[in-house]
């Protein structure tokens, strides 16, 4: 199967569900985003939990009540059929996964889109830095840390991070390419150590999939809009839904570095 090179093209495919998998590596230049849906009375607190913590939260865009066309980023997108998969979370179940979420879809109900650094990595393919998880078909690494978010209303809980493997000099060079797209979640937040921010065991991600780290690599960890799915647990809130992680909704955005 080709790879869609826009967004447009990737929705189709999703809602079609000829695309499926991960988004890493798809429309190129495109901006990709995390989606979170709740409900309205819920909206305000968590737009100031995203305020409060822009390195994971970077908005893009906010969608009236009930209606579900991100109009700012995507017209005539469906948010409710155009992600590859969606995640179910109801208070004190395990999440579930579905590919269309029209049945839960409610007049009160307004989406979130979140930058993703999907959107960068291109960015640094082209300067012969290739992420690890597109070098081995794989979806991106994620870890809860043991860093906390500022809370805002019912959200409150860790920060999640991505990793990508790269030598020092690469690592270095990623961090200023990074740093140009603000709201892909910009620069790393931590470099090296994973204990030092509460992982435990590099080979084992919360989210994602695990990927090679080859002698002389070090780990580099951006802020990840994941974040959200690690704060609701105690929300209370039923539901929320999200983008399974990896699974991102491609905008029609040509995110350029700042």
């Amino acid at each position: 199967m080709s790879v869609p090179e826009t967004g447009m093209r990737l929705r189709a495919m999703a809602r079609a569900g000829t695309w499926t998998g991960p988004t890493a590596g798809v429309a190129p230049g495109h901006a990709q985003a995390n989606l979170v849906i709740l409900p309205r009375e819920f909206a305000f607190d968590f737009f100031l939990f995203c305020q409060r913590n822009p390195k994971p939260c970077p908005v893009l865009d906010v969608t009236d009540p009930g209606n579900p066309e991100p109009s700012r980023v995507a017209p005539g997108a469906d948010l409710r059929r155009d992600l590859p998969l969606y995640r179910v979370h109801r208070p004190g179940l395990p999440p579930s996964e579905t590919a269309d979420i029209t049945d839960l879809w409610k007049s009160d109900s307004v989406a979130f889109l979140l930058g993703c650094s999907f959107t960068f990595d291109h960015a640094l393919a082209a300067a012969g830095i290739v992420p690890r998880h597109m070098e081995e078909g794989r979806n991106v690494p994620m870890y809860r840390t043991s860093v906390q978010t500022a809370p805002a209303g019912p959200f409150r809980g860790p920060l999640v991070v991505s990793m990508r493997p790269m030598t020092p000099r690469d690592a270095e060079t990623a961090t200023a390419l990074s740093a140009r797209f603000p709201r892909s979640h910009g620069a790393p937040v931590h470099l090296g150590d994973p204990a030092t921010i509460g992982i435990r065991d590099i080979g084992r991600p919360d989210y994602g999939d695990p990927v090679t780290i080859r002698p002389g690599e070090i780990p580099v960890f951006w802020a990840c809009g994941v974040t959200p799915q690690a704060v609701i647990a105690d929300a209370g809130i039923d539901p929320v839904i999200t983008h399974a992680p990896g699974h991102m909704f491609v905008t029609d955005l040509v995110d350029m570095p700042e």
